[in-house]
């Protein structure tokens, strides 16, 4: 069985237009084969009007473990250097350049911190 929302990011949409077009939370491999075989108008149409670069999903993989999942990508997300668990110590990762300065930005995905580090002037 597949959930609905690895449906949602095989199809390459958001989960809530997944849901809203009836979706059901679990469908079978054949079933999904189906819509990916033979899409649905609304997905034509969706993936049609589609103008933006931005994907609907990013891997989200942690420089540290390796550990990933996939996670709809938020407008506030810089380019990240470095993404790692939020069970990570910073000391974990590379050290910045000694012109750098790094930043944490928490909140990535469901437990992923992002680093950005960014040349000093």
């Amino acid at each position: 069985m597949i959930t609905r929302r690895d449906a949602a990011q095989r199809l390459d949409i958001p989960l809530e237009m997944a849901a809203r077009h009836g979706l059901p939370a679990h469908l079978t491999e054949d079933q999904l084969s189906e819509i990916e075989g033979n899409p649905p108008p609304w997905l034509v149409q969706s993936r049609t009007n589609r103008t933006s670069k931005k994907p609907v999903w990013v891997d989200l993989v942690c420089d540290v473990c390796g550990f990933s999942e996939k996670a709809r990508p938020k407008k506030w997300w810089p380019t990240f250097t470095y993404v790692s668990c939020d069970s990570h110590d910073s000391s974990e990762l590379p050290p910045p350049r000694t012109s750098d300065l790094r930043a944490e930005v928490p909140g990535v995905g469901s437990r992923f911190i992002g680093w950005v580090d960014t040349t000093l002037d």
